[in-house]
């Protein structure tokens, strides 16, 4: 009896990359392909106000420029690190977290495999040191504030129960915009970055 034929674990980018879904290869993963993949996945499952989802890409920029507010001393790799946080999700979609929770293990090692390969290809710390870690998921939490209350919907009193109110002094206008604006504003925060590293 023939064996079966494994199901197909990668996926064609449009760069011609074919990435490994299961073991993933920095030398597969291009700048480009994540932006414009972001640039396409809405935040809150696209239950959002205005004529355009807020992009994932949008919200990776918010996050850095949070991070840089409040850290303002931090080295260009970490900046880069915020902005590539979520990187993985240019494959995998942006997962409520209620979601990955009920994912579990298996999904969050998955995750973290695209985001070690991601490090690895732009010439970062393999896996984010704990503390960067930490920082980035703060000012991650804090964008989500902004989010949930100007575009999702969130009084500020609810808001203030799941994500962290921003401190003084750091104020975000959240304003979802098209995908191709959204991809170019990543693409051009990310050769910023890179110029300084």
């Amino acid at each position: 009896m023939p064996t079966p034929t494994p199901p197909r674990a990668w996926q064609r980018m449009l760069s011609g990359r074919r990435l490994d879904l299961l073991d993933p290869s920095p030398l597969d993963i291009e700048i480009e392909d994540i932006a414009r993949g972001l640039a396409r996945v809405a935040r809150w499952n696209g239950q959002t106000s205005g004529d355009h989802a807020f992009s994932v890409a949008e919200h990776s920029v918010v996050v850095e420029q949070i991070f840089a507010q409040l850290y303002p001393k931090a080295p260009a790799a970490a900046r880069m690190t915020a902005l590539l946080h979520d990187a993985a999700e240019y494959v995998i979609g942006d997962m409520i977290s209620p979601f990955k929770a009920a994912l579990g293990y298996d999904y969050r090692a998955f995750e973290q495999r695209l985001d070690e390969a991601v490090n690895r290809r732009f010439g970062l710390p393999e896996k984010t040191p704990a503390r960067l870690k930490k920082q980035i998921k703060r000012c991650d939490v804090i964008c989500a504030w902004f989010e949930a209350v100007q575009i999702a919907g969130f009084t500020e009193e609810e808001a203030d129960q799941f994500f962290i109110r921003p401190p003084k002094g750091i104020d975000v206008v959240i304003d979802p915009k098209s995908v191709v604006n959204a991809e170019a504003l990543f693409m051009a925060r990310f050769e910023t970055l890179s110029a300084g590293i």
